[in-house]
């Protein structure tokens, strides 16, 4: 089972990232825990690794804080060595797509292959623009 992010309007689908298994999930944030928060889970970017990923939703308003967040992840992880996926989907994808790991940055992305914290922007951005949360699903 994975996790399907998604922002709704009237009803429909307007826009979701598919990140895969919870376990691929749960990798970035213990990555966002041990970079960004030194191992102190909740003390710098509490809205996104104190959210459980099973269910419910980010609001508009925090979305504001959402977007600051990955503005400070993406400073840490751009500086932070590479740490490619070895084995299964993100492997396969990789190697498929021809990924290249420069820093941690690269090392998380959706079941497309487009970057998890980019991804995760655009959607923060989106339901920004039209008032409606991000959902977990």
């Amino acid at each position: 089972m994975g996790l399907y992010l998604c922002v709704f309007d009237e009803g429909e689908d307007v826009e979701g990232i598919d990140c895969g298994g919870y376990s691929d999930w749960n990798a970035f944030i213990a990555a966002v825990v041990e970079h960004v928060e030194h191992g102190q889970r909740g003390t710098r970017v509490p809205l996104l690794t104190m959210h459980s990923d099973s269910d419910g939703e980010w609001s508009p308003a925090e979305c504001v804080v959402l977007e600051r967040a990955l503005d400070e992840i993406e400073a840490v992880f751009r500086r932070q060595p590479a740490q490619p996926p070895r084995d299964g989907w993100r492997a396969q994808v990789a190697a498929d797509l021809e990924l290249q790991f420069d820093s941690l940055w690269d090392c998380f992305f959706d079941v497309d292959g487009e970057n998890l914290i980019e991804r995760l922007r655009g959607l923060a951005k989106l339901a920004l623009d039209r008032d409606r949360p991000i959902r977990f699903q």
